[in-house]
This record gives structure tokens, C-alpha cells and sequence, in this order.
């Protein structure tokens, strides 16, 4: 991994041109998710702090932080179907070319300065962020000659530098825009951002792996139309639902607490049917039964670090002094630190595994997994000083108090995350090819849908305060310890997979 990360990207391998060191095709998705996820993390940079603001939506914190964590879980629950659609249908090339196409829909319709209109915008760029993710990770996967080739988790790490190039990017133009300018530019220019995703995906198409193409598993014509009729019945029913709640007067109160439901059971039901199916094969059911752990903690791991854009966004604009050596900056630049750090340690993580695996001494996926928890479970041990200094005192903090935290749960991220899409494609069986890339992010879902659970107004719970934030932290490093305690009847279950 350390050499394929160095290689010039115009190398050869056997005369054919590399990106650095790895399959040409790589250059493409990396371009591509790099902006996809610059439109993304531009919009997601902006989303809590204009449903705050008093020239945005003028809404509280605890709102504001369930309607960010609902739209973050939406995002990621609709990767399954588009992961299963490519499967059936479309394959997974033309069903990421379709999904950019609505996420660029999607962004022009949050630039209208209309509140009906900005929600409409929020369902579309959700749905085609489902249909491109799940797929343009399992394309990755497609440039690699099986779960053995000794590229494949470089190759990984590099498309996480991608992701992460286009979420520094973001915050500093989107976010500067929207903030400083009007909060419907910024969301103008992630579309652009998306416009140019698409246009580089169709340009360098040729590059990939026809594997990318094939539908694995064709749905009949029978199917076609059952799927058809079903997915007509469930949209009537929600349209005629979310009306009644307007006719009501009850939306505001009711809206968000069946989604943030929908996103706890989906993934147990999913996973529960995988398990239940009896074309796996033995070994394929037992490395499943070893994935239903990574799920777990992964779904705690990201309950707290996706209140980076919520929690510790609305702390920042509300709590820190925004300002470092003279220099002001807008609330939304505190969402770059995160890809910053990526992209510095990514590599010397890369080449860190690297080095150990040769020394016969690199952790297993289940102690670096366990160790993910607990590094988030020390950040917000850390977010609890400046919380309570502010609660006591009053006033504002450094905003070196956010460096630190993001600093703290990038290094968890990269123990965690870089590491669950490989060990997803190992592990996936074989008919579910795509849809497995799904049913990890599903796990964002279900800590995103915790999120918003607790922040709907039934609960009311609010993730601002001293606290709840004590008590994520303690939840995170028991689920860590228990996780390394776990680790040999893991590894077991996870067979010939490393």
C-alpha cells in the first residue's frame, strides 16, 4: 500500500497507465466521488447552520440537529436500494450515472428560496446519493483481481483521499458563499460541483471494469412490474400520511419520528433476511454472522461522529470565537478540519498497516475496529472541557478546542472507516454484491437514526448540553472494550478473511 501511494500517476505496470500505481479506471471514480462528495459535504456543511440561522429557517438547536441527523440517515438508508437496483436492474455504472444526474436535480431545487421547496431538494439529492454510493464503492472494488490482491486496500485508501479532497474543498467555497453571500448561492454551487462529477464520470467511463455493467442477478419482467406496483402503493401512502399531518397541523410535531424509525428497523430487517436465506453457503453465513459486529460498532462509532455537522457545527457558530491569530473565518470552515487530517494520515496509515503486516504484527479489523470506539469515546471526554467552561463562565472558547476534536476522531475514523469498506467487499457474499456496500452504510443509518430519535420532538433530548455528551462518550469506550474483548471469536467467524 505505502508504494502505491508514491508512484507517479502517469506510471505503467506492464505497459498499461496506472493512477498511482493502481487501475486507470481508479482516476475516474476518485475523480467522481470527489465531487460528489464536494457537493455533499458543501450542502451538509451549510444545512444546520441555515435551519438555525434568523435569515434561514430560525429554527432551535435540538430541532436543527434532528432534522441534520434524519437527512444524514436518509442519505445512506436509500444506498441499499441502490445498491439492490443495480443488482436487478440497471448495473452498477448506469445506476451511478442516474444518481448524479438527481443529486444535481436535487441541489438546484435547495437554491430556491422557497421552504417547501428546500425539504423537496433535501428527498432529491437523499435519493440520488443512494443510488451513487453504495455503487461507486463497489466499482472500486471491480479494478482489483479478487479479495487477495495486495492493491486492494491502497486502493481504497486513495478513493478515501478523493472523498475527502472534495470535503475540504466544500466548506471553504460552498460554505463561505452560503454564509457570507446568500445561503441559496452555496447551494447553487454544489450543484456545479455535482455537474462536473457526472461529466468526468462519462468521460472517463472506459476506464472501468466491465464487471461494472453486469446486473448480477437480472430481475423478470414479473418482478419488474411487482416492484413497480409496490413502490407506487408505499409512495400514495406517505404522500397521503405527510398530508394529513399538514392538514392537521401536526407535521412539525410527527414528520420525522416514522423516518428516524424506518432507519433502526431497516437495517435489522435486512440483515435478519441475508441471515435467513438459505442459498449462502456455510462459510458465507459465518462470515456474515462476523460482519453483524462491525455493523454494531460501526453504527455507535457514527452516532457520535456524525455530530460533527450537528453538535459541534451549532457549538462552533454559537460558543467559539471564530477567530485564530486576528483571522475570522465562517462557522462552516470547522467542517474541513476533518478531510484535512484524512489527508494527511491517511497515507501514514496506509503505509503504518503496511509496515506491521510485514512485521507480523498489524491489529486484526476487530482491534481496529474496537479502537475507533474508543478514540471517539475520547472525544467527546475532550468536548466536555470547553462544554462546561462555557456553561460556567459564559463567553466564548478557542476554537483550537474543535482542531483538537476533529483531530482526535480523524484518527478514529481512519482505524474505522477506510478499513470497513474493504473488509465489506471481502466479506459480501456473492449474491449480494453490490447491495452489501448498502448494508454498510446502512450502519450509518442506524446511528444517524439514534440521533434523531432522541432530538425528534416526542423525545426531545437535547445533544448540546454537558451531559449527553458524558454519556455518548461512556457508551463509546464500554462498546470499544467490548469490542476488543470480542476480537478472537470475531476474527474466527470472519474465516479466511484478514
Amino acid at each position: 500500500m505505502a508504494s502505491s501511494l508514491t508512484k507517479d500517476p502517469s506510471s505503467t505496470v506492464g505497459g498499461e497507465k496506472t493512477f498511482f500505481g493502481h487501475p486507470r479506471g481508479l482516476a475516474t471514480l476518485f475523480m467522481t466521488e470527489m465531487w460528489e462528495r464536494y457537493s455533499f459535504y458543501g450542502m451538509r456543511a451549510l444545512l444546520p447552520l441555515y435551519l438555525i440561522a434568523p435569515g434561514g429557517m430560525h429554527m432551535s438547536a435540538t430541532t436543527a440537529t434532528a432534522i441534520y441527523s434524519v437527512y444524514m440517515a436518509m442519505v445512506y438508508l436509500l444506498t441499499m436500494p441502490g445498491g439492490w437496483i443495480a443488482d436487478r436492474f440497471w448495473g452498477p455504472r448506469k445506476t451511478v450515472a442516474i444518481g448524479g444526474g438527481i443529486v444535481i436535480l436535487g441541489h438546484i431545487t435547495l437554491a430556491a428560496p422557497s421552504a417547501a421547496a428546500f425539504f423537496a431538494g433535501l428527498v432529491l439529492v437523499a435519493l440520488g446519493s443512494g443510488l451513487l454510493k453504495a455503487n461507486i464503492s463497489t466499482m472500486v472494488g471491480h479494478l482489483y483481481d479478487g479479495p487477495e490482491d495486495p492493491r486492494r486496500d491502497g486502493g481504497f485508501t486513495l478513493f478515501y483521499i478523493g472523498i475527502n479532497l472534495g470535503a475540504f474543498l466544500a466548506p471553504l467555497t460552498i460554505g463561505t458563499i452560503g454564509e457570507n453571500v446568500n445561503w441559496h448561492f452555496g447551494f447553487a454551487l454544489a450543484a456545479v460541483g455535482m455537474a462536473l462529477g457526472l461529466a468526468q464520470f462519462m468521460l472517463g467511463t472506459r476506464h472501468l471494469s466491465p464487471e461494472s455493467d453486469v446486473v448480477a442477478t437480472p430481475a423478470t419482467e414479473q418482478e419488474k412490474r411487482s416492484v413497480l406496483r409496490k413502490g407506487l402503493i408505499w409512495l400514495i401512502a406517505a404522500v397521503v400520511f405527510y398530508t394529513l399531518l399538514g392538514v392537521t397541523g401536526n407535521f412539525a410535531d410527527w414528520a420525522l419520528l416514522p423516518i428516524t424509525i424506518a432507519g433502526l428497523v431497516v437495517p435489522i430487517v435486512v440483515l435478519a433476511r441475508m441471515k435467513r436465506d438459505k442459498d449462502l453457503t456455510e462459510t458465507e453465513q459465518s462470515k456474515l454472522s462476523g460482519y453483524v459486529w462491525f455493523f454494531v460498532v460501526a453504527a455507535v462509532f457514527w452516532m457520535i461522529y456524525d455530530q460533527n455537522g450537528s453538535t459541534l457545527s451549532i457549538f462552533g457558530e454559537d460558543s467559539t470565537t471564530n477567530s485564530l491569530l486576528g483571522f475570522g473565518f465562517p462557522t462552516s470552515w470547522y467542517q474541513s478540519l476533518n478531510a484535512i487530517f484524512i489527508m494527511a494520515l491517511a497515507p501514514v496509515a496506509a503505509s503504518g498497516w503496511l509496515w506491521l503486516n510485514r512485521r507480523g504484527k498489524e491489529p486484526s479489523t476487530a482491534v481496529k475496529f474496537a479502537s475507533s470506539l474508543v478514540l471517539i469515546g475520547i472525544s467527546f471526554v475532550v468536548f466536555l472541557i470547553p462544554l462546561l467552561d462555557t456553561a460556567a463562565n459564559g463567553g466564548k472558547v478557542s476554537p483550537m478546542w474543535l482542531v483538537a476534536i476533529y483531530f482526535i476522531q480523524t484518527v478514529a475514523e481512519l482505524c474505522l472507516s477506510p478499513v470497513g469498506l474493504s473488509v465489506t467487499t471481502k466479506m459480501a457474499p456473492a449474491k449480494y454484491g453490490s447491495q452489501m456496500m448498502g448494508v454498510w452504510f446502512l450502519a450509518v443509518t442506524a446511528g444517524d437514526s439514534v440521533t434523531g430519535l432522541l432530538t425528534t420532538p416526542q423525545l426531545g433530548v437535547d445533544l448540546n448540553t454537558s451531559g449527553a455528551v458524558a454519556i455518548e462518550a461512556v457508551i463509546a469506550v464500554i462498546a470499544g472494550v467490548g469490542m476488543w474483548m470480542s476480537r478472537r471469536k470475531v476474527s474466527k467467524l470472519m474465516g479466511d478473511v484478514h
